[in-house]
């Protein structure tokens, strides 16, 4: 089978399996090699078929490129932000992105719309079956006043595989990335200056249109909007503290925990409350099968670091594929350290130096301190681990264009 990997994917614009005019009905690319990070092509006498229903007619939407649009003219007043206190919360800011597909398989050409309510039918596929997925990524000022955008084709790619999981039409990638390129340019404003943060980017993919029975749903929408955000976590790079979750789990084999789903993360709200209310930042979940193996936190993957040597738990369907993960996971081999993907038993934490979390939203967040069977497990002591903090300057440096990005993840708008 041919490997392709997202450099070659994004690069061959005039490939008709990612980027025609129209998708062939029946024939579609294969991304199950998304988590060993390359696309896994079958060859012409194994063609892969994969179809969806709409209307109980099968069809593919196309590729439908970002229409040059003229930016409207409501724009609201100065902004009333205090950088140094920003937080990870909500900004309503100027402008979104929405485009649609419809049953006629045709992505309409997208457009930037004065922020504000998006108008669904109460029998809207999304709020009636929970099909939807959605990303994250970031957009940073450098003190040059560039902007950078970090490797958004991985989360285009990462939603294409959520889109086949829910039976949803999928965006090409040129698509997706300038779609986004179009949403952070429209809201230049609202990015924070270098240092204060950044500007998060919410791309959604859902069912809008009505249903009742349970089907996919006959229309598609996928919208942008973006906020301007500071740390998710209030300590900053400073230590966060967990409890082990034994009773409930976040996933199970066969489900679709692999998969940036929406109804993935409403069903760890209980669990992280309750946690907070304990004076935990968050939960680790366990696996659901023999409760005993590592997963990930609620939203974002876990590290463990002994000597030289990284551990995560290893992708197998029931931990999301993050890209600050991935990120970490070549970075740190390029820095000299061995790095495990393997099943990690809870037990290694009790011989653990670091712990330390990945994500979007979170960056690298070092665990100061983990609760186990009543057990309080300490690392670093309570502080920053070397390992931590040199992974975390590495990577942000890059992120926030301070240092030359010898891995190409950063993408200039």
């Amino acid at each position: 089978m041919a490997s392709l990997s997202f450099d070659q994917l994004v690069a061959s614009s005039s490939n008709p399996d990612f980027s025609s005019t129209k998708c062939r009905l029946g024939s579609y690319p294969s991304y199950r090699g998304f988590h060993s990070h390359s696309l896994q092509a079958r060859s012409s006498q194994r063609p892969l078929r994969r179809t969806f229903f709409i209307n109980q007619q099968a069809a593919f939407c196309a590729r439908a490129d970002v229409a040059a649009v003229t930016l409207p003219n409501e724009i609201k007043s100065s902004l009333e932000i205090d950088w140094d206190n920003l937080g990870f919360g909500y900004h309503e800011t100027d402008f979104i992105y929405v485009s649609k597909c419809g049953p006629d398989g045709e992505w309409n050409k997208g457009e930037l719309e004065p922020f504000g309510p998006l108008k669904l039918s109460p029998s809207a596929g999304i709020l009636n079956y929970g099909q939807g997925i959605f990303e994250g990524l970031k957009a940073y000022k450098t003190e040059d006043d560039r902007v950078l955008l970090f490797r958004p084709e991985e989360n285009a790619m990462r939603m294409i595989v959520g889109a086949d999981r829910l039976c949803m039409p999928t965006l090409p990638v040129n698509l997706f990335v300038q779609a986004v390129k179009q949403t952070v340019l429209a809201n230049k404003r609202w990015i924070p200056p270098p240092g204060k943060g950044s500007l998060y980017i919410r791309p959604i993919l859902m069912g809008s249109g009505a249903v009742l029975g349970l089907a996919p749903a006959p229309e598609y929408t996928f919208v942008i909007f973006v906020a301007p955000v500071g740390n998710y976590f209030k300590e900053g790079l400073a230590p966060i503290h967990l409890k082990v979750e034994n009773t409930y789990h976040r996933a199970a084999p066969g489900g679709t925990g692999g998969v940036k789903t929406v109804g993935n993360y409403a069903s760890v709200l209980k669990t992280q409350l309750n946690a907070k209310k304990h004076g935990f930042s968050d939960v680790l979940y366990l696996d659901a099968v023999e409760n005993k193996y590592l997963e990930e936190v609620s939203s974002c993957n876990i590290f463990l670091v002994e000597g030289n040597k990284l551990a995560t738990p290893q992708l197998k369907g029931t931990i999301l594929p993050g890209i600050t993960r991935k990120s970490v996971i070549e970075l740190a081999k390029s820095r000299g350290y061995e790095v495990e993907e393997r099943p990690v038993s809870v037990d290694e934490l009790r011989s653990a130096d670091e712990v330390f979390c990945t994500g979007t939203a979170v960056v690298i967040s070092p665990v100061g301190s983990i609760v186990l069977e009543g057990d309080r497990l300490e690392y670093a002591n309570k502080g920053v681990g070397k390992v931590s903090q040199e992974l975390y300057a590495a990577l942000t440096s890059i992120q926030m264009g301070k240092a030359a990005d010898t891995m190409g993840w950063t993408k200039e708008i």
